[in-house]
């Protein structure tokens, strides 16, 4: 499979005020995120809430720009937001939104919003247009007779469809969707992960799937990196890192996720709450909460590192690729 994203060393800083006469804070919202996504691949960003993956998702795309570090799409660099060249490439790179009620328009038929992305980039004729609104439709479930019905006319999950299926509208390459599941109800997920998967099957997107919801993750990425505060703590394999988490954030966060046959207080809890993003701990950001800390996490930030198994990994406690693998 041919690289379709690559990111590299991507930094987004907020500027934030306290109160109304609070000294402003620099919240460093996405700090040296490296990643890359391969065509027909998909890559689950996890974590806490407030850890960074929105933001991250929203720079991926260039709506968000970085202040540091670079975006390719199919090795190219992403073109600054607004340019003609970035409204040209929105056309190969689409976002499914978390809620679905406040990315469509209410005051628009779905047909009207799924025509808009067609007539945006100057895609087709009226005929054409019309078959392709019944094209997708179907390949998302929604039926012919729900193109006249505006969103509130519709259940959450058909919204979701809708939503997906305006992203569709123009054939992208790449899907960066944002928490899609998180406000459906749990059978209603169900359908909608199946949906995505099947579309990644068929048409080979790239994929960028942002989740708080593990199970989800496991069952349909290839490739899971973990989030914490603005920085990707462990990266690899979906099956693997689910299997043997090597970083300790990592490890809380799955066996947090119920399996068949493990006890329940197997489960590693946490202790507090993640830091102040404006006010980072020194050293590593997960050492106030981390069971496992040393002094050497409190004094350095720790390097990522290869630790195997196309793995990596930015812990001082877990061993580099030359140490736990023989030659």
């Amino acid at each position: 499979m041919s690289q379709l994203l690559d990111a590299r060393g991507l930094v987004r800083v907020y500027t934030a005020r306290r109160g109304l006469l609070g000294r402003p804070a620099r919240v460093r919202a996405v700090d040296g995120v490296s990643l890359r996504v391969k065509r027909g691949e998909t890559l689950g960003i996890v974590g806490e809430s407030g850890s960074g993956k929105s933001t991250l998702g929203r720079v991926l795309l260039g709506i968000d720009a970085a202040q540091k570090g670079t975006v390719h799409i199919d090795g190219a660099p992403m073109p600054a937001f607004g340019t003609p060249g970035w409204r040209a490439l929105r056309a190969r790179i689409q976002m499914v939104y978390q809620d679905p009620l406040a990315a469509l328009d209410r005051r628009l038929s779905v047909a009207h919003q799924l025509r808009e992305p067609l007539d945006i980039h100057h895609l087709g004729d009226g005929e054409s247009r019309s078959a392709r609104i019944s094209e997708v439709m179907q390949s998302v479930g929604l039926r012919p007779d729900q193109a006249g019905k505006f969103p509130h006319e519709l259940s959450g999950g058909q919204r979701q469809r809708v939503v997906i299926a305006r992203a569709l509208m123009t054939e992208p390459e790449l899907l960066v969707c944002d928490e899609p599941v998180s406000a459906l109800d749990v059978s209603i997920q169900a359908q909608v992960v199946n949906l995505l998967a099947d579309l990644q099957r068929d048409r080979g997107l790239g994929m960028v799937f942002i989740s708080h919801d593990l199970k989800v993750v496991r069952n349909l990425c290839d490739r899971v990196a973990v989030m914490y505060l603005g920085r990707i703590v462990e990266e690899g394999p979906a099956e693997a890192v689910f299997a043997d988490p090597r970083h300790p954030y990592t490890q809380a966060l799955i066996s947090s996720v119920p399996q068949p046959g493990r006890a329940a207080n197997s489960r590693i809890i946490l202790q507090g709450e993640p830091p102040d993003p404006g006010n980072r701990p020194p050293g590593c950001a997960f050492h106030p909460r981390c069971p496992m800390a040393e002094d050497s996490c409190r004094r350095a930030i720790p390097e990522t590192r290869a630790v195997g198994g196309a793995r990596s990994a930015a812990c001082h406690l877990v061993a580099p690729a030359a140490l736990t693998e023989p030659a």
